[in-house]
């Protein structure tokens, strides 16, 4: 007998059709949105609680669109010489994961992450889900489970 959030993470693994047309339909949408998005709820609710999610104020869900694609841009070969030459965005040693996870604090820097996951990606762009809490909140501050890093817990 399995529990709900392991056929939940069975769904995301097999991907039915049903569910490939739901997101397909998803991404078209969400192309056309921001790059950093709050959401109500979690997609992958089996992921996010894994990463410490609780249904309850103080905790935020945001999806946020990377661009895919490596760090090394071609040198311009015709024209002025480009002061920055287009390498942007993309550094050479951070996961799109983690360039999601601080796309997300530079975004709201009041909030600590406390992980992300994948959701979705196209030809052009990754999505990724991104858990933040907001260590000042009362809810967040009387919850025993959360561990929230030593220098989180000094600053309140």
């Amino acid at each position: 007998m399995t529990g709900l959030y392991a056929h939940l993470s069975k769904l995301w693994r097999e991907k039915p059709e049903e569910l490939k047309q739901l997101m397909r339909k998803r991404l078209i949408e969400w192309r056309k949105q921001p790059a950093v998005v709050r959401v109500d709820k979690p997609l992958r609710l089996d992921r996010a609680r894994s990463l410490g999610y609780r249904d309850k104020q103080g905790y935020v869900v945001l999806r946020v669109r990377v661009r895919k694609g490596g760090f090394a841009r071609a040198r311009p070969r015709s024209g002025r010489r480009p002061k920055a030459l287009g390498v942007v965005k993309h550094k050479v040693n951070v996961s799109m994961k983690e360039e999601a996870i601080n796309r997300a604090k530079k975004k709201h820097p009041n909030l600590y992450p406390l992980g992300a996951y994948w959701v979705a990606s196209d030809g052009l762009y990754k999505w990724y889900e991104v858990i933040m809490v907001d260590p000042y909140h009362p809810s967040v501050i009387s919850d025993r489970n959360l561990s929230l890093p030593a220098k989180v817990r000094q600053e309140r």
